[in-house]
């Protein structure tokens, strides 16, 4: 079986964001980037579905050059193979997931792993848009997994609860936290990883379907108020919460 993950290179969510010069994008001046948390997820179910049933693992990432040191922590983590979609270009979601749906396709992957969002962007659709371009099956936000032959049990988090899907392969799964406890690299997967080979690949040009216009930063919280200790203050409260913070 040939398992794909898909990954980001993201911002360190402690990180201290800055909003760029131009006013749509952050400056990545002083910004450490690390592997999206929630791959890290869809990497160590790759990797146990691998020595469970054998095969072969590729890790796919589109960016820049900086994304090698994300695709290196996979490898090191035991991934296979690596390609880089080379592309320092912004990307709206629906371009990036036709960029990796192509690549997919090409790999000849039956079983894809997603996280189930980007902690930059956290839109939460890359991976449905990349099932849907495929044609694949696809579950998200799962917690538990069970492969089978051609046929997938999977649970996956809804609100107010949990519900249990199957379906079968080919399909795209985008993992949440608690499906696995992802395994650190080892040193002797440090050191592998270092010597393998990332192929890189121009992905095809598009028009994105989404142009931003200006990211800002939330406004300061502004001071509570404090209108009384005892029931007299509750009509004075409603009406502050009505006419000036209208969340009734």
């Amino acid at each position: 079986m040939k398992i794909a993950v898909c990954v980001s290179h993201v911002p360190d969510t402690a990180a201290k964001i800055v909003i760029g010069a131009d006013g749509k994008s952050i400056d990545p001046t002083g910004v450490q980037y690390i592997i999206n948390p929630y791959d890290e997820f869809a990497i160590e179910e790759a990797l146990k579905l691998k020595e469970k049933l054998g095969g072969e693992t590729v890790v796919i990432t589109l960016g820049g050059e900086s994304s090698k040191e994300t695709i290196r922590k996979s490898l090191a983590m035991g991934i296979d193979n690596a390609v880089l979609l080379k592309d320092d270009n912004f990307r709206d979601s629906f371009l990036v997931a036709a960029a990796l749906a192509s690549e997919i396709k090409n790999q000849n992957a039956e079983l894809v792993f997603f996280g189930k969002q980007s902690v930059d962007y956290d839109n939460s659709i890359v991976g449905q848009m990349t099932a849907e371009i495929l044609g694949y099956n696809c579950v998200t936000v799962v917690v538990n997994l069970k492969i089978e032959g051609n046929k997938i049990l999977a649970e996956r988090e809804i609100e107010g609860g949990k519900e249990v899907v199957e379906t079968s392969l080919p399909a795209v799964i985008t993992a949440q936290k608690g499906l696995n406890e992802p395994r650190y690299a080892s040193l002797k997967g440090i050191m592998t990883a270092k010597k393998k080979v990332i192929e890189e690949k121009k992905p095809a040009a598009g028009s994105n379907k989404l142009e931003i216009l200006a990211m800002k930063k939330p406004p300061a919280k502004q001071p509570g108020k404090i209108i009384g200790t005892d029931a007299g203050a509750v009509p004075e409260l409603v009406k502050l919460l009505k006419e000036e913070a209208k969340v009734i």
